[in-house]
């Protein structure tokens, strides 16, 4: 699939690669404006990961292949001879930039593997590899939309968390993905978006992607989630992942522990729609991930902030779900409903 096909598939492009490197679109600035950075090192692609400019478990996986290729190309141009041992700092600081999104780690691996059988410049190679990262992820978004629409046949309200759309992936979407595949088929009535505090994807991103495709959305703040589901209108949490453990457990966005505590109180269910390169098959069970937490003056206000205040903030960017909690994890390899370490065990065989 070629660049084109992308942007045919979602007029949102959160990263486009060209001759002068990754251009990414800082989400930190919509939906006021719609504004593109070029990143030509390695360590600026890792800076734009760590300062939200990009944001996704995928994208951040693809932005990471891409940072590679900008390594490897400053790399060979100074030292042809040494170039794989001169990129090692570029994946270090590109590893460091988001602790818990699994996809970075996967997508940095196979740029690993791919470097031991290149000989002279490794930039044709590499590329090309970044690029079927990106091109798979968008094929991957759209089986999982489909997979997801067959669940949710005759669902007439959907809630979702945070952002999972095209700006959080190669195109198209996780959640979000399964979200726009259920409303082109006709069923799905209204969906509605939390606002995902503290940076509120929901409110500055989700519900402006949907709005481009016309989908009517209906925003709330956070903790209005309970009173919804009370009132019977919601059917359906369905949310990403930024790393899925073996077991089945899920770490995503802060509140996801808590929109899955109250949906089971109320009948509602939870649909995980990820990437099987979200599957962390090393990590055994959710607390044995690492869990990233952000400067607490991304909460507090300025005047909370002087040396002789003693108020403090706590700001986990993630949560962890129990699997107990999941009715569905659906991926491009297949649906897992009711997740286990047994039921997650057979995906395992089926994943790519």
């Amino acid at each position: 699939m070629s660049e084109h096909s992308i942007s045919a598939v979602s007029a949102v492009q959160a990263l486009k690669w060209s001759d002068r490197g990754l251009e990414v679109l800082d989400q930190r600035l919509l939906p006021g404006d719609m504004v593109y950075q070029t990143f030509d090192t390695a360590q600026g692609v890792a800076e734009a990961i760590a300062s939200m400019r990009v944001r996704g478990a995928p994208a951040i996986g693809i932005a990471a292949a891409y940072g590679v290729v900008l390594g490897a190309r400053a790399a060979y141009a100074r030292d042809p001879a040494h170039w794989k041992r001169a990129i090692e700092d570029d994946f270090a600081v590109l590893a460091r930039s988001r602790p818990t999104a699994v996809n970075l780690f996967w997508a940095l691996d196979r740029m690993r593997e791919a470097m031991a059988a290149i000989e002279g410049d490794p930039v044709p190679a590499l590329l090309a590899i970044a690029r079927r990262i990106h091109e798979d992820d968008l094929a991957a978004n759209l089986a999982m939309g489909e997979l997801g629409a067959d669940i949710l046949a005759g669902c007439k309200g959907v809630l979702t968390h945070c952002n999972t759309g095209a700006l959080a992936t190669g195109g198209y979407g996780t959640a979000l993905g399964v979200i726009r595949s259920t409303w082109r088929r006709g069923a799905l009535e209204r969906v509605y978006a939390t606002e995902t505090r503290p940076w509120s994807q929901g409110a500055r991103l989700t519900v402006w992607e949907l709005g481009q495709d016309r989908i009517p959305a209906t925003l709330l703040a956070d903790s209005a989630a309970a009173w919804l589901m009370k009132s019977g209108a919601v059917h359906w949490v369905v949310v990403g992942a930024d790393r899925i453990a073996a077991n089945g457990d899920v770490a995503n966005k802060i509140g996801t522990y808590s929109l899955a505590v109250l949906a089971r109180h109320h009948g509602v269910k939870l649909m995980v729609v990820a990437p099987t390169s979200t599957v962390d098959w090393a990590t055994a069970a959710g607390g044995d991930i690492v869990v990233e937490e952000r400067d607490p003056r991304e909460l507090l206000h300025p005047v909370f902030l002087g040396s002789d205040s003693v108020i403090d903030a706590w700001n986990p960017v993630f949560d962890v779900t129990p699997a107990a909690l999941i009715d569905a994890i659906v991926t491009e390899a297949g649906v897992v409903a009711n997740p286990s370490p047994h039921t997650m065990a057979a995906l395992r065989g089926k994943a790519r």
